[in-house]
């Protein structure tokens, strides 16, 4: 049997660790991996395979409803017309929302999406008995597994 578990690089991983050995595993049936986490930055824009879900075009599409409709108003009593000034303030609403989402996504939430969550860091695969499945679960919650899985041979 296999039990794979993912912690983060802390001294709860060491004394898990030293707990197994101390039950009686050997250090060759006790494998650790480190992970390297990724450096380089997201992407802003989507591609065709992959997305984040969120939207770029949002509030430039709002803005652009709301300064056509203005601008098509106002246009009647200016010189070009309502069409035209309908079409220059669907264009500059557009650019003043989109401008401002990349605004948001760029500074905003990339200092946000740098600081959530927690990172496995380390794999740690213990071969060991059918019987020893407990006590290794027990083992390895109580100093902080992020995540835990068993395989049987």
């Amino acid at each position: 049997m296999q039990i794979y578990s993912t912690f983060e690089t802390t001294t709860a991983l060491e004394l898990a660790i030293s707990t197994l050995e101390k039950h009686g595993f050997k250090k060759e049936n006790i494998f650790a991996v480190p992970l390297d986490n990724r450096q380089e930055d997201r992407k802003l824009f989507d591609t065709i395979h992959r997305s984040d879900g969120t939207s770029h075009v949002d509030i430039g599409m709002t803005l652009a409803t709301a300064f056509s409709v203005i601008g098509a108003s106002i246009g009647f009593k200016l010189a070009w017309g309502p069409i035209y000034w309908g079409l220059i303030g669907a264009f500059t609403g557009f650019l003043i929302g989109f401008l401002i989402r990349l605004f948001v996504e760029m500074v905003i939430k990339k200092k946000k999406r740098k600081l959530k969550g927690k990172h496995s860091e380390v794999i740690l695969i213990i071969d060991g008995e059918p019987s020893q499945v407990e006590l290794v679960e027990e083992i390895l919650w109580n100093h902080f597994a992020l995540g835990l899985a068993k395989v049987m041979k």
